[in-house]
C-alpha cells in the first residue's frame, strides 16, 4: 500500500510538472516556438537554458524519488522541508532557494514577463513547484530570449 502511494504521488508530481511545461510551450507561448517567423532558430544562449533545465530537472528527480522511497511514511512538503535545515549548511542554502523560488522568481517572471510581452509568464513560478527551481529558470530564460527576438522583428 505504501509502495504504490509513493509511486502515484511520484507520478502525480511528474504529471503536474509536464502540464505545466506543456502549457508555457504549446498554449501561453506557442506563437514563439513556430518556425514561421525571421528568428525563430533556436540560439547557441537557448540551448544552454534548455540543456541546464534539464540536466537540474534529471538530478532533482533522481534525490527527490529516492526521498520518498527513504521516507515513505513521513514524505510531506512539510517534512522535505524540514530536512533541508539539517545542518547550518544546509540551513543557509535552503533558505536562499526557498526566498528565491517563492518570492523572488514570481515577482521576476511575472513583472518582467509582463514587461517583455510574454504571455501567462505566472506559469514558470507554478512549474517551478512541479518540477525544479533551476528547471524553470531555465525554461524561463530561453523562453524571455525568444520573447526578445520576437519582440525585435516587430521593429526591425
Amino acid at each position: 500500500m505504501v509502495e504504490s502511494s509513493r509511486v502515484t504521488s511520484l507520478v502525480l508530481h511528474a504529471l503536474a510538472g509536464l502540464a505545466t511545461v506543456l502549457f508555457s510551450f504549446f498554449v501561453a507561448n506557442a506563437h514563439l516556438y513556430r518556425g514561421d517567423w525571421q528568428g525563430s532558430r533556436t540560439t547557441w544562449l537557448e540551448w544552454v537554458y534548455y540543456v541546464t533545465a534539464v540536466v537540474s530537472v534529471c538530478i532533482g528527480w533522481y534525490f527527490n524519488q529516492k526521498y520518498v522511497f527513504m521516507y515513505p511514511e513521513q514524505a510531506s512538503w512539510v517534512h522535505y522541508t524540514k530536512q533541508l535545515f539539517d545542518t547550518p549548511a544546509g540551513g543557509s542554502m535552503a533558505q536562499d532557494a526557498i526566498i528565491a523560488n517563492v518570492v523572488l522568481f514570481p515577482l521576476w517572471t511575472i513583472i518582467d514577463g509582463r514587461r517583455r510581452g510574454m504571455r501567462h509568464a505566472w506559469i514558470y513560478f507554478v512549474m517551478s513547484l512541479f518540477t525544479s527551481f533551476a528547471f524553470s529558470i531555465g525554461i524561463f530564460l530561453a523562453a524571455q530570449e525568444r520573447q526578445l527576438r520576437w519582440n525585435a522583428r516587430g521593429t526591425a
